[in-house]
């Protein structure tokens, strides 16, 4: 049996990321089905996972960096990479509020993860997630993580103990949680417990878990501590509290609200009564200042409602319900630089909300893209995108959004990057559920994918279309410069902070004190074992004189070979190759 924590260190932290995915990936399908406020759109179970998957990846991406080192991460490094992975992946209005959550408990626990620490985080988290809604309703998740973090305060002048805080948290979110029908109209109509405070249970279960070495007793509680395994009476009415982990109320369906749980008609704007709303979410991340975001709070509330912009330092996450999509999209535009746009289209029909959509085309390509500039190349050549950011690897969820954003019946997905194999498997298995047909080419670099898609033609059969892109990626040789962060052993020998590392398939094949000079010696290897055409792709500060160099170097050393140059933008590697 593994030994249990005594504080939230890194380890702790990381097991609880786990068992958080886990908790929610076993119970998304039912938080989706009760899910009735503010959207009535069966996804919130979905978007947590997401939420979290993101976090979980980005806290094992501190610990694969460590793998060479003698010692387990730094606590402030795992939960500074939780809540920074929850803030880019959050998803919806539940995984935004979330991620807040996150972000308030780790500015408390980067400091120390003992029991006084962790009691100071809860309660951070929940005044930070209810500062960053612009309408706070009583009800909801806010109110579940308010009674967690005083739960977990317990007795004045009382010596906190670990285990004992984290099951106090965890037994007050769930009394909150059955308590939610009677503060949430729509919540008691339809007979359920609010979807996101069911999912901030799951996670707090998860860490009880991680302390204690046990699961909690799952399910809801009623404000006298029972577990409420039955109908609850809330004015008058019956109101099923919905056991966590248990099987959808009354009322509702696999897909969310049964038609008639719902009234059929409600004011415009009055998320309170979970009546309809504005016709668009729109979420994006957005790079701006601290008082440029207070203006843009201020320009959304008053586009619509739902509005939840959390962050900091310079990176914020925004969620708004709009009917004006462009408009909350300028918005971000004034106040700084916003991407990863996701605009999503509500159709009101008979009391609750469904997605409206064209017929879907019969075949489409996913890329995922290094930077800005091959984006705009991908998407001239007909591809869904997604953007690999440097340090923010897409999670499989974001991969899953794009496969559906392509909207076509048969999907090849290219990744692009080896680490994402897994990732990329895992997105098209989900989407293989969905009823869409999926294909993986398991490319390994950049240049592979636009080797790829060089030869996809839509018109032929789609195993045939599959194996000549595979035939073309495999065919192509990649390499890119880095630049070494710091002293380490190479196959190619000892390099220095600030070398110039030239890695071909992967592997550190040359080390030089210049971009060009190392550029010119991987090309001349690369070459060396023949090629018909090389691939060049810039990074945003890499001048075109150095591309002019290296096709002058090309056409001289090799007579029949071919040169194309891309701008990449926005990349973490300076210059990318491909040879084939």
């Amino acid at each position: 049996m593994p030994q249990l924590p005594d504080d939230l260190d890194a380890v702790a932290v990381r097991t609880w990321c786990s068992l958080a995915l886990e908790a929610l990936g076993r119970e998304r399908a039912e938080i989706d089905a009760i899910n009735v406020y503010p959207i009535a759109d069966g996804d919130t179970g979905t978007n947590l996972y997401l939420t979290v998957e993101s976090a979980a990846a980005a806290v094992e991406a501190v610990f694969a960096a460590h793998e060479t080192g003698t010692s387990a991460p730094a606590t402030a490094d795992a939960v500074r990479a939780m809540a920074h992975g929850a803030l880019i992946g959050a998803r919806g209005n539940s995984g935004t509020i979330l991620a807040q959550l996150l972000r308030g408990m780790a500015g408390v626990l980067a400091d120390a993860g003992d029991a006084a620490h962790l009691r100071l985080a809860l309660t951070s988290a929940a005044d930070a997630a209810r500062q960053a809604v612009a309408r706070p309703v009583e009800g909801t998740v806010l109110t579940v993580a308010a009674a967690a973090a005083e739960a977990a305060r317990g007795e004045e002048g009382e010596d906190p103990d670990l285990r004992a805080v984290v099951t106090a948290a965890y037994e007050g979110a769930r009394a909150a949680l059955a308590r939610t029908p009677e503060q949430l109209a729509v919540l008691g109509r339809a007979g359920v417990v609010d979807a996101g405070g069911r999912g901030l249970v799951a996670v707090l279960g998860a860490l009880v878990e991680t302390v204690t070495g046990q699961a909690p007793v799952r399910g809801p509680r009623t404000a006298s501590g029972n577990t409420a395994k039955a109908p609850v009476t809330v004015d008058g009415g019956s109101v099923v509290g919905l056991p966590v982990g248990g099987t959808p109320v009354e009322g509702v369906t696999a897909g969310g609200v049964a038609a008639g749980s719902l009234p059929a008609e409600g004011p415009l704007d009055c998320p309170e009564d979970g009546g309809a709303g504005p016709a668009f979410e729109v979420i994006y991340l957005l790079e701006a200042r601290d008082e440029q975001v207070a203006r843009l709070r201020t320009r959304l509330d008053a586009l619509g409602d739902s509005l939840v912009v959390v962050g900091g330092d310079g990176l914020w996450h925004v969620h708004v319900h709009v009917d004006d999509a462009g408009a909350a999209v300028e918005a971000g535009v004034e106040a700084g630089r916003p991407y990863r746009i996701r605009i999503t289209h509500f159709a009101t029909e008979s009391g609750h909300d469904v997605r409206v959509q064209a017929e879907p085309a019969q075949r489409a390509v996913v890329v995922v893209v290094p930077g800005d500039g091959l984006a705009g190349l991908c998407t001239e050549a007909g591809a869904t995108t997604v953007i690999a950011r440097p340090g923010e690897p897409p999670a499989s969820g974001e991969l899953v959004e794009a496969i559906r954003r392509a909207h076509a019946r048969e999907v090849v997905l290219l990744p692009n990057d080896a680490a994402l194999r897994h990732t990329a498997a895992a997105a098209a298995e989900q989407a293989r559920t969905e009823g869409v047909r999926v294909a993986l080419v398991p490319t390994r670099a950049a240049v592979q994918g636009i080797a790829a898609l060089a030869v996809h033609e839509p018109d032929r059969g789609f195993d045939e279309d599959v194996v000549a892109m595979t035939a073309a990626a495999g065919a192509t040789r990649y390499a890119e410069l880095a630049v070494a962060e710091r002293q380490s052993w190479t196959m190619a020998g000892i390099c220095q902070a600030g070398d110039i590392l030239g890695l071909i398939d992967g592997d550190v094949a040359v080390i030089g004190s210049d971009v060009p000079h190392t550029a010119r010696t991987v090309l001349d290897r690369m070459l060396a074992a023949g090629g018909e055409l090389v691939t060049l792709v810039l990074g945003e500060d890499v001048p075109d004189a150095l591309a002019d160099a290296l096709e002058e170097h090309v056409r001289e050393g090799h007579l029949a070979v071919d040169t194309v140059v891309y701008r990449g933008g926005h990349q973490r590697a300076p210059l990318l190759i491909g040879v084939e």
